[in-house]
Order: structure tokens, then sequence, then C-alpha cells
């Protein structure tokens, strides 16, 4: 398969990067490999613009991110989001990150449930 196959939401980055057991076992289930995946352009804002990141933090979140895509905002990733968050009250970095594996046609990797059942909910309704 060419191209991402998943979309990592910011926490399951955290968790994995953490050694934490539910974003690992998440990872694991998948068999996800880096090479196929993708984080959306919020998601690397949110990492490296964590308040007082250490400096191996940093390293360690960029040579995470230098392993998978990086999906820009764009005009329909913006729509949709707008859409999911008239929708569905989403926080515009969960909008933004859910509509970015729906206009993607990527598997959402998450560890918020809430977010994942509404990303499901309306991944039919792309604009």
């Amino acid at each position: 398969m060419s191209g991402p196959e998943w979309l990592i939401d910011t926490n399951v980055v955290i968790g994995l990067l953490k050694g934490h057991e539910p974003a690992v076992r998440l990872a694991e289930d998948v068999q996800l490999d880096l090479n196929r995946s993708a984080v959306s352009q919020i998601t690397r804002m949110e990492l490296l613009g964590f308040p007082l990141l250490a400096e191996a933090e940093a390293v360690q979140i960029t040579n995470f991110l230098a392993c998978c895509q990086v999906h820009l905002l764009d005009e329909q990733i913006e729509a949709q989001a707008i859409q999911l968050r008239r929708l569905s009250g989403l926080k515009l970095p969960d909008a933004i990150i859910a509509a970015t594996s729906i206009v993607k046609n990527l598997e959402l990797l998450t560890l918020d449930s809430d977010l994942l059942d509404r990303t499901l909910k309306y991944r039919g309704q792309t604009l």
C-alpha cells in the first residue's frame, strides 16, 4: 500500500513516546508502521508547542514526526473542521484532527473514545 493508512492523534504520539500501555497496545493491535502513518499539522503544533518542553523531548518528538507524514491544513480540511465543530461541538484541535482523518480517508488512531465515536459518526458527511 502506498501512502499513509493511519492518522495518529496527539495523545497516541505522547503515549508512544512515554511508553504508556494503552498507546503501545493500540499500536500493536493495528500493527502500526510509522512509514504508513501521518499526523495533523495541529498535532505537530500541540506536541512542539507544549509549555516547558525540554530540549530532549523536542528532539524525540521531532524524530518521531520525521518518520511519518504531516498533513497541513487546507481549505477542504478547514471546511470539514468547521462542519464538525458546528455539528458535534468538538474543540477546534480535535475537529481539525478528525477532519484531517475524514478528508484524507485515514483511520484515526486515538485514545479519546469520544473523538473516535464522533469522527466515525460524521465520516459519511465529508464536504
